[in-house]
């Protein structure tokens, strides 16, 4: 039946049931059809970004099997908005990466280089003065001799941080008394704190043993570090303090000086490399300025953490913690 002759009949009223039945079921089938294939073409779209964005999930090409559904759209845009917010993340933590590369290169260089060019310095002197002074010789030496040793040190801490952050260092675990370490600490460490007329002691109120599970040698190590730090940052005629405190499963210890404390805008970055908040005074106090980083990665190798209260003009407290035996 012709387009025409179905008018026909419908205007008529000839067969007009029929018409409307064919009229209806050609509609439906087209626009099932339209609708099939428009379908199609969205879902073959849509699988392609699935595919990508799961590609990119897991690392590696894997085959991702896709199911359409009515919800399709939302969750392809909340996948993306996923993807998108992840990706964004990774690109900041690369470029704060990259800044933190740059400022490490840039710290280690001028380490280096002022022993570097110390060394130079007095040894050119002797060689120009034809070590004609005995006792100039001897003083330029010892200066020589000092500034070798200064590079000695922050090469051999850079080695220790990189065996800490490799997980190559193997923990000697075994049970000891913290109180017992400190004050082993205290007696290495007596004499530094005398030229500046500080007190280290305990605070009171403390019963001893305070019995822990760690690797000794490099608890100690830390230790070490963050009174030596105490001593070195606190003011003359000062005092030192350390506290134990029984925290259930653990032991919190706190390490406070009365120095001239720390910015708070510097407690984030304290324990990177290199960092320092004072880099004149800093230096001039010594050390390799890797203490605090090599502090936190003994605690990170433990589990454990370790943190740092100050208040300008007040003084500063570095806590960690330890588990108990």
């Amino acid at each position: 039946m012709t387009g025409f002759n179905l008018l026909f009949s419908v205007l008529t009223g000839v067969h007009w049931f029929d018409a409307i039945i064919y009229i209806v079921a050609t509609f439906l089938l087209g626009f099932s059809t339209f609708f099939y294939f428009l379908n199609f073409l969205i879902y073959r779209k849509i699988k392609v970004i699935y595919k990508i964005i799961n590609r990119h999930k897991a690392g590696k090409f894997t085959e991702f099997r896709f199911q359409y559904n009515n919800d399709v759209i939302d969750a392809v845009s909340k996948d993306v908005e996923e993807w998108a917010e992840n990706k964004a993340k990774e690109i900041q933590e690369l470029q704060s990466n990259e800044q933190y590369r740059k400022e490490f290169v840039g710290n280690l260089s001028h380490e280096l280089k002022t022993p570097v060019f110390n060394i130079q310095g007095y040894l050119s002197t002797l060689v120009d003065r034809g070590l004609e002074d005995p006792k100039v010789t001897e003083k330029f030496l010892e200066k020589a001799i000092e500034n070798t040793e200064r590079m000695e040190a922050i090469i051999n801490d850079l080695m220790e941080i990189s065996k800490l952050e490799s997980g190559n260092v193997q923990l000697k675990w075994e049970k000891f008394d913290l109180a017992e370490l400190m004050e082993d600490v205290f007696h290495n460490l007596q004499e530094r704190a005398e030229r500046k007329h500080i007190s280290i002691q305990f605070k009171q109120g403390l019963k001893p043993p305070f019995l822990v599970y760690a690797d000794r040698k490099l608890i100690n190590h830390a230790v070490m570090n963050l009174v030596e730090n105490a001593i070195k940052y606190g003011k003359e005629k000062g005092n030192v303090l350390v506290g134990i405190y029984d925290m259930d499963t653990h032991y919190m210890c706190e390490v406070t000086d009365d120095g001239e404390g720390i910015d708070e805008i510097h407690h984030s970055r304290i324990f990177e490399r290199f960092y320092r908040v004072d880099k004149a005074r800093s230096r001039d106090a010594g050390g390799t300025g890797l203490g605090l980083s090599i502090v936190k990665h003994i605690f990170e190798s433990h589990s454990q953490t370790v943190w740092v209260r100050s208040t300008k003009g007040i003084g500063t407290t570095f806590a960690f913690t330890l588990k108990k035996k």
